[in-house]
């Protein structure tokens, strides 16, 4: 079949050999020049060493790398680039320890027939893992090719070095493409081989430009919603009434009169449109009259918190433990109790999710922006009854990626009708669709309870949450499995429960999830998931507590910190905002009050180090939030390119500023209600406040990921600085103006009875 981009067509014919020896992977690939426009092509061109299915194991050099006659490198990624910059990262890598230049690196990212399966892209493990294990393929390549070129010119091995993508040697050289010669880099990774020292990089550790920003701007792009192919139909699925509802019936006799109408595809409770054009396919699905069962299954929105406690509990798990905290609890001068609560959010990409499917032959081929496009592949197949090489999903870029969000279950709608027809099928989801019907973030309810001593130490934490039971694999059933009645998952996400661990010294601890059985709304994972809502937890009570003691909470946060890269961060940060203690207001004398508060986590207590202090105003007659400014600290060990750090940060910060002040997921018993974007309002761009960043590179430690960890600090650090401004305590987010101003009130009142 033919491939044709949207806006400038490129046919290329493929077949699996065909695909491997001339190219077919559709993806996005760039040429770099110092100061020249970056332009992306529609077709990268596979080198023709792959005249035979190459090896997608990690565990071999080809199946992250090979060379072609002119020296060009292929990278084969199973970690793709959902917007955050990582397609540039790998390639500075990559340029790196093969000592040869950027502009003739090509990326091919989450095809599922050329690239290893890494992961799914999630957990700011795209550079921590992925790149990581290309690095050290690119290393085994390099000593390979130092060993092959030192053969060639017959000289010792040490009197050979590697430079600008040659072997060189008192004056004589031989380039890569010379070396190599066509053939597959057949050699297994070999974990010992040196990596080059961190003061010999040249690229990784500079800002380099984004490879795809460019491209984008002028609209030269190719993103997922541009892909076409010959003789492909369009679709619309007509959702449900309720979430779980039954067709009972469908009349599609107006819709057969829209011109362009196909047909109407029915798999149990699955309905879809097929037309020749995507406004067909509306307008025909707009006129399907179809009948459902009434199902009003979901619980009162009000009373989501108290549901998720009452749920069945399948089992508790102790995520963390120190002495004895019931003990400690009780021995304690000093009790402090506090519920958190964080909301449903949807993704709200942006772009609705999008796909292209063609089964054939009991094939299927898949164009998915999926963050997982080898889960996805295995999802297809099990839910289509096929086996897995069956399957061939290819990643391109999509409209944004939070989490697990749309993009899989549009693949899904889009193979199940493919299958149906026979035809190849674009589904594009509607605003309604995705905010609708994409996976929700879990809501999150975490009660805590501290003691302290006489001198007011810290002597007990104790925590628990209530979580959907954790997956086998990482997945989030497929939509279209679901309503069709098709074999699907029953999975819920998994790494929810991080964040609760507290990275401070308190002699008693015990930390509690509670595993239920089920959640209301079909559960994902949302950027920084868990973290976010379970660090909001811990950080804002560590502030009560602190503030309890009549300690200053920057200085509590370095008194119970025992971690010297933690210390070194919270020291960095605080000198940077000129931090002087402060005494919350009992008494507000103005309309606007000004206030500050401060935010800490280990990601995981494992990886990157993130504080942050938010600068902000209260409007007390109106109870609105305005952040004014956000100063982030980050230690993510070495960074690969500072300026996609800083924009990692600025998306954490914006994003996440939108979900802890306005985003809020409605429903009735029967469905999601917050279809729109008045509904569900996001940030709007005259409220992004300044940002400013403490970067701490660490050029000789493991790099770990900046994709997620800043988010997660920054509903706390809002919070105490509402409190600092106010006296006011917000415990559940979103910070509505309803809350700040309850919050005032109970503030106000309690003052005036303990005055």
């Amino acid at each position: 079949m033919n491939i044709v981009h949207a806006k400038n067509p490129l046919p290329q014919e493929i077949s699996r050999r065909g695909f491997l020896k001339g190219g077919g992977a559709l993806v996005v690939t760039f040429t770099i020049g110092s100061a020249l426009p970056l332009k992306s092509t529609a077709v990268a061109v596979v080198p023709s060493t792959l005249d035979k299915a190459k090896s997608l194991s990690i565990n071999d050099v080809e199946g992250f790398l090979s060379i072609d006659e002119q020296g060009v490198v292929t990278v084969f990624s199973g970690k793709v680039d959902l917007g955050t910059g990582v397609r540039t990262a790998l390639m500075q890598i990559v340029a790196d320890e093969l000592d040869t230049s950027m502009d003739r690196i090509k990326m091919i990212q989450g095809d599922t027939l050329l690239t290893p399966d890494q992961g799914p892209t999630f957990g700011s493990l795209s550079i921590q893992v992925g790149g990581m294990q290309i690095r050290q393929a690119a290393a085994t390549a390099r000593a390979a090719l130092r060993a092959q070129g030192a053969q060639k010119l017959g000289v010792p091995l040490d009197a050979v070095k590697t430079a600008d993508g040659s072997v060189l040697s008192s004056g004589r050289s031989l380039s890569y493409g010379e070396l190599v010669g066509n053939a597959p880099l057949t050699m297994k990774v070999d974990a010992k081989a040196a990596l080059k020292d961190p003061a010999s990089y040249k690229i990784v550790g500079k800002s380099v430009r984004r490879v795809d920003i460019a491209a984008k701007v002028t609209g030269e792009f190719t993103f997922m919603h541009d892909l076409r192919v010959p003789g492909m139909l369009h679709a619309r699925v007509i959702r449900p009434a309720g979430i779980k509802s039954d067709l009972l019936s469908y009349d599609d006799s107006k819709a057969k009169k829209v011109n362009g109408f196909v047909q109407t595809v029915r798999k149990g409770n699955f309905l879809a449109v097929v037309a020749k054009s995507e406004w067909a396919a509306i307008k025909a699905s707009r006129l399907v009259n179809a009948k459902w069962s009434e199902w009003k299954g979901l619980p009162e929105r009000a009373k989501i918190y108290e549901h998720m406690r009452r749920t069945q509990i399948v089992s508790d798990e102790n995520l963390q433990k120190a002495g004895d905290a019931s003990a400690g609890l009780k021995g304690a001068s000093k009790v402090m109790s506090a519920d958190y609560q964080f909301a449903v959010h949807t993704h709200g990409s942006i772009g609705p999710s999008c796909s292209v499917a063609d089964y054939k032959d009991g094939k299927v081929t898949v164009w998915s922006a999926s963050q997982m496009t080898h889960n996805l592949q295995k999802q297809i197949a099990h839910m289509l009854e096929l086996k897995n090489d069956d399957v061939h999903c290819i990643y391109v870029d999509g409209s944004g990626c939070y989490g697990r969000n749309g993009h899989e279950d549009a693949s899904g709608d889009a193979a199940l009708i493919s299958r149906e027809i026979g035809k190849p099928v674009r589904v594009q989801w509607m605003r309604h669709d995705e905010h609708g019907w994409d996976p929700k973030g879990v809501p999150t309810s975490v009660a805590l309870k501290a003691g302290m001593d006489a001198q007011g130490q810290l002597v007990a934490w104790s925590a628990e949450t209530w979580l959907p039971i954790r997956p086998k694999d990482s997945f989030v059933p497929l939509l279209a499995a679901q309503i069709a009645g098709l074999p699907s998952e029953l999975d819920y996400p998994g790494s929810i429960q991080q964040g609760l661990a507290i990275p401070y010294n308190v002699p008693n601890v015990e930390i509690t999830s509670h595993w239920i059985e089920s959640t209301p709304l079909r559960a994902s994972w949302i950027r920084t998931p868990g973290r976010m809502q379970n660090n909001f937890a811990g950080e804002s009570f560590f502030d009560e507590l602190a503030h309890a003691a009549g300690v200053d909470p920057f200085e509590a946060r370095l008194k119970y910190l025992q971690d010297p890269r933690g210390l070194d961060l919270l020291q960095r940060l605080k000198a940077a905002v000129n931090w002087v203690p402060s005494t919350p207001r009992s008494k507000i004398q103005e309309d606007v009050a000004r206030g500050r508060g401060v935010a800490y986590i280990r990601y995981d207590l494992a990886r990157t180090y993130v504080g942050a202090v938010a600068d902000i105003e209260v409007n007390v007659k109106t109870g609105e939030i305005k952040v004014i400014k956000f100063t982030v600290a980050q230690d993510c060990g070495q960074i690969i390119n500072p300026d996609g750090v800083t924009s990692q940060i600025d998306g954490n910060v914006i994003q996440t500023i939108s979900r802890t002040l306005i985003e809020d997921l409605k429903w009735d018993a029967s469905n999601v209600t917050s279809l729109d974007w008045n509904s569900y309002p996001i940030l709007r761009m005259p409220a992004v406040p300044k940002i400013d960043y403490v970067l701490i590179d660490r050029p000789n430690e493991k790099p770990w990921g900046a994709g997620e960890p800043s988010a997660a600090v920054i509903p706390a650090a809002i919070g105490n600085a509402v409190f600092d401004a106010t006296g006011a305590r917000l415990r559940e987010v979103p910070f509505t103006a309803e809350r700040v101003l309850a919050a005032i009130k109970a503030a106000t009142q309690n003052n005036s009875q303990t005055a």
